[in-house]
């Protein structure tokens, strides 16, 4: 992908908007979207996309990488938290927040991705793990639910509110709020089916 050498200041900052830009760019107009337009968006010229990233894939992954660290960074921390419950609720949301600034349902047409993000991806599942064990072992997440689960309930509240015509920027909100109320212990009825396994 790209070196992993320190940048400096100035081809940090190019790189942020790279990413940032390419993830506008491809959630307007798909997989579709041109270096050029990215380049064009993110202010700087094509060669300094290329000079970061040799691929469109690349950049693709890159923007993928960017995202999952940040959420892995996240977890980690959370993980340290006195409150297991509120820890799994900020990393829920965090998680939606992050969605909800940035769509990047785009990525469900994208190809194979490189082992770095593989690697990436199976340790935020493996922390997602951690924090619902954590909070089931506090009593504060019902006993039949786990970390596959609140996995698949992640991208919840953003995928519901993208069927809401001009849906105010903070629906996700009151969705995740009702998701957090089902993995209460309080009031939980024994759940119709076994979980999937674990990711």
């Amino acid at each position: 992908m790209t070196s992993t050498r320190p940048l400096r200041a100035d081809a940090a900052r190019n790189r942020r908007l790279l990413l940032a830009a390419a993830a506008e760019e491809f959630a307007e107009r798909g997989l579709d979207a041109s270096v050029a337009d990215i380049a064009r968006r993110a202010g700087v010229g094509k060669g300094t996309v290329f000079r970061h990233f040799a691929t469109k894939d690349h950049l693709l992954a890159a923007i993928v990488l960017d995202r999952i660290d940040a959420l892995n960074a996240v977890g980690e921390r959370l993980l340290k938290a006195a409150d297991p419950g509120a820890a799994l609720l900020e990393f829920l949301t965090v998680a939606a927040h992050q969605r909800q600034q940035r769509d990047l349902s785009f990525l469900q047409d994208a190809g194979e991705l490189p082992a770095e993000v593989t690697r990436a991806r199976a340790q935020m599942f493996h922390t997602v793990h951690a924090l619902v064990d954590r909070a089931r072992e506090h009593g504060v997440v019902r006993v039949d639910v786990t970390g596959a689960d609140v996995i698949l309930l992640m991208c919840a509240p953003n995928y519901v509110t993208s069927y809401v015509p001009d849906a105010s920027p903070d629906l996700w909100q009151r969705y995740l709020a009702i998701i957090f109320d089902g993995l209460r212990p309080e009031g939980a009825h024994p759940l119709p089916h076994p979980p999937p396994a674990a990711p």
